[in-house]
């Protein structure tokens, strides 16, 4: 040891090994239980893909069907979807795991404001979700199929179909965090309530935008997702009253709680 090294106190590497054993323990439970619910669908696995392709199979031509490309889609494009149900499933329990790892370094106004948060954005990805599988789907697919080109068959392969479904999935489910979104750059003071009701416009515009890049070139699909994200954007300006922070009278800054 040169006369330059300073020894490390032992008491200041604890901390970070005890967090680093919490997380490798969190990661294991999300890991664990991940698996346990996928091994309880797999048995379903046929079954669920054939609910994920119904906004599709329901719209075909009769005698039309899906078909499968690869020699083992049939047996692993069914699996991978229920692996990601999987995980859609414990979504509650994975971010209940991130959360229970940095609550403990959070201030009591930053857990009063990230746990509703926190649950609100499960919720609203849940309703992106749904909204996308249950009203935009059925139009997507029947506005593709009444448009298909005379002698042209719609037979869609499964592993192309999945991920077409899926990437549609996380992009209506982030879509549905505008108003999380909108609340959080208010909580943290980056943009004031006042001055976001001000750009309501362009947030119009900027719905509509997305509506056409996520949809088919139809406008009633583009209208269905352009609606909800500024009805929601609107939901968040509206909630975001209660999160504004509080400042002194000698304008001190936020309230610490």
């Amino acid at each position: 040891m040169t006369g330059n090294d300073v020894p490390v106190p032992e008491h200041d590497e604890q901390p970070i090994i005890s967090h680093l054993v919490e997380l490798r323990d969190r990661l294991i439970k999300a890991i664990a239980v991940v698996g346990v619910i996928f091994l309880g669908l797999s048995f379903k696995a046929n079954d669920i893909y054939a609910y994920l392709a119904g906004p599709l199979t329901r719209h075909m031509p009769p005698g039309a069907h899906m078909i499968a490309i690869g020699v083992a889609s049939p047996f692993l494009a069914p699996l991978k979807l229920t692996l990601v149900a999987a995980v859609f499933v414990s979504v509650p329990f994975l971010l209940y795991q991130a959360w229970a790892f940095v609550a403990p370094g959070l201030y009591k106004h930053e857990k009063r404001l990230a746990l509703p948060l926190l649950v609100a954005s499960i919720l609203l990805f849940y309703s992106g979700v749904a909204f996308a599988y249950y009203v935009v789907f059925p139009l997507i697919f029947q506005f593709m199929i009444m448009t298909a080109p005379p002698g042209v068959a719609v037979m869609t392969d499964i592993n192309q179909y999945m991920d077409f479904v899926l990437t549609l999935f996380v992009a209506f489910g982030v879509s549905f965090q505008v108003p999380i979104a909108t609340i959080l750059v208010v909580a943290a003071g980056l943009v004031d309530r006042a001055a976001i009701a001000e750009k309501r416009p362009y947030a119009i515009v900027m719905a509509f935008v997305i509506g056409a890049v996520l949809t088919p070139p139809e406008v009633i699909s583009q209208t269905l997702l352009a609606v909800p994200i500024w009805l929601l954007f609107e939901l968040g300006l509206l909630f975001s009253r209660f999160f504004t922070p509080k400042v002194t009278e000698e304008g001190a800054g936020p309230n610490e709680g």
